[in-house]
């Protein structure tokens, strides 16, 4: 087989009493499963309405727990045929069978299990893999996906992604670009790599794993923290029955190898190619995950420990397209659509506005317009503007919350802070939004010091100018980052250059489409 997948977060499925009913699995595996959970099986044991009682009792196993006795098993094998020369008899024939095509290749995998990077206290990293690391997994790993060209060309898996030898200084490659918090076994991890290739094994990937002297989450070096459990899966041809159920079959083993068939999880794609990837059996993740596949390319400049968290906003803003109708309009052919909100309030007020809004309407390619966000615009009405603007800008206040309804491609500037610099940022980061703010403090004019009712002088409690000059080296800075996001370019294409682009590329516009 084929590695299944990377889980990047060591996972314990525990239930709440309200949860009984979320163990979506067949019946006939309750017992199995509650034999390999015993905190969960007691759980159910005491509370009253845990529905699965019947299934307490019983002692089946599937053959790779510690505790099974093989006779004890489950076993739907027979072999009535000859084994063609490869065992001696005919019980050496099925346990070859066993191990190859069965659980025994479950257990034949934990037991190749071992640790290569041993964390020093509970909170930090750890890596293990089986041999040839044909899978790993871990938590709190550090990906940095900030060196240039990680995500250009048609190449899918790049063996020397995160090779920090290549052109970088002394400093950065003892820093290394994938690594943790914890001591690495050196010699281990090299003693893998006889088996290195792109879809057999992730020992390209790792192989360049390094003990690093910070903690990654605890010392605040990411720019996305992921906290749910994930998969990282090289695929196969999606395209392809066959190919793509040999990725599936290996996620499925992968749950056995993890003791955990929970579906709030999420599934990282990973590709480091700039191509589309399209998907026949898009159908089959809902058995595995709850949410939409992530591409890799998505972290393109980002730096990436081993939790996730920002699809669940993605998420949230595509719930809300989908259950409110918000329709999108973009990406437009040859427009950037960029709106302005207007606070007409006492304070925070852009006080040359209208020269603003001037100067971005002299370059054609931008469609611009200024709202206000009030009750005399109704809120569905503000949703499907904000959702449909490449680039939203507006001073520090709640109005910029509206960035949650912005398309996956888009940057939000918070023109001014007004010093409090975290707030809007990290839900743009949130979001997995671009995130921009006036850079220049001598290129702005505060109105007067600012006239908070009992703290005196306050950021907040004033009006401000700005430097035409400097705001429109923003904007262009913004359209650059708008054009050149993958989901703006593969809509416009999808859109507008589908059936050129079917005749050569025809899985890009449909998952371009599906995206958006």
């Amino acid at each position: 087989m084929r590695p299944a997948g990377q889980e990047v977060v060591l996972f314990l499925l525990v239930c709440a009493v309200s949860c009984w009913e979320d163990y979506n699995l067949p019946r006939s595996h309750l017992s199995f499963f509650f034999n390999n959970n015993p905190e969960i099986k007691q759980r159910c044991h005491e509370e009253d309405n845990c529905p699965y009682k019947e299934f307490l009792s019983e002692t089946q196993c599937l053959g790779y727990e510690d505790f099974c006795d093989p006779n004890s098993r489950l076993n739907s094998t027979s072999c009535p045929g000859l084994s063609e020369g490869w065992t001696k008899d005919k019980a050496s024939q099925l346990e070859l069978f066993w191990k190859s095509v069965d659980f025994g290749y479950v257990l034949e995998r934990r037991r190749e299990l071992k640790t290569i990077c041993v964390p020093r206290t509970p909170e930090d990293s750890a890596l293990e893999c089986v041999r040839y690391a044909r899978f790993c997994r871990g938590r709190n790993l550090y990906f940095d996906f900030t060196k240039p060209g990680m995500f250009s060309g048609q190449e899918r898996f790049k063996e020397n992604m995160f090779d920090t030898s290549l052109g970088n200084t002394q400093d950065e490659v003892n820093t290394g670009l994938i690594g943790g918090h914890c001591d690495l076994d050196t010699e281990a991890l090299k003693a893998e790599g006889e088996h290195k290739s792109a879809l057999q094994s992730w020992f390209a990937e790792v192989e360049h794993f390094s003990s690093l002297p910070f903690r990654p989450i605890q010392d605040g070096r990411c720019d996305i923290v992921l906290d749910k459990p994930t998969y990282f899966m090289k695929l196969d041809a999606g395209i392809n029955m066959y190919h793509h159920f040999c990725d599936f079959i290996n996620l499925y083993a992968s749950n056995h190898l993890n003791n955990s068939f929970s579906t709030d999880v999420y599934v990282v794609m990973w590709d480091t190619s700039n191509m589309g990837y399209m998907d026949l059996f898009a159908e089959m993740w809902k058995a595995f995950t709850d949410y939409p596949i992530i591409r890799l390319h998505q972290y393109d400049k980002k730096i990436v420990p081993g939790c996730q968290g920002s699809s669940l906003f993605e998420a949230f803003n595509q719930h809300l397209a989908h259950r409110l109708k918000l329709t999108q309009h973009g990406p437009l052919e040859n427009k950037i659509r960029i709106t302005l909100l207007s606070r007409k309030t006492k304070y925070r007020n852009i006080l040359n506005e209208e020269e603003l809004m001037g100067a971005m309407k002299m370059v054609g390619e931008f469609e611009v317009q200024v709202v206000t966000y009030d009750r005399n615009m109704p809120f569905k009405k503000q949703m499907e503007t904000s959702h449909n603007s490449d680039i939203f800008i507006g001073m520090h206040g709640a109005g910029l919350t509206h960035l949650l309804f912005q398309p996956d491609w888009a940057v939000v500037i918070e023109l001014y802070n007004c010093e409090d610099r975290d707030c809007y940022r990290d839900l743009a980061r949130s979001r997995g939004i671009h995130y921009m703010t006036w850079e220049k403090r001598s290129k702005v004019i505060q109105e007067d010091e600012g006239h908070h009712p009992t703290l005196g002088a306050h950021a907040k409690f004033t009006n401000y100018q700005f430097d035409v000059s400097e705001f429109m080296r923003l904007i262009f800075k913004a359209a650059d980052h708008v054009r050149a996001h993958p989901k703006f370019v593969q809509g416009r294409q999808s859109k507008y250059y589908g059936d050129k682009r079917k005749k050569s590329q025809p899985y890009e516009g449909r998952e371009s489409k599906e995206e958006l």
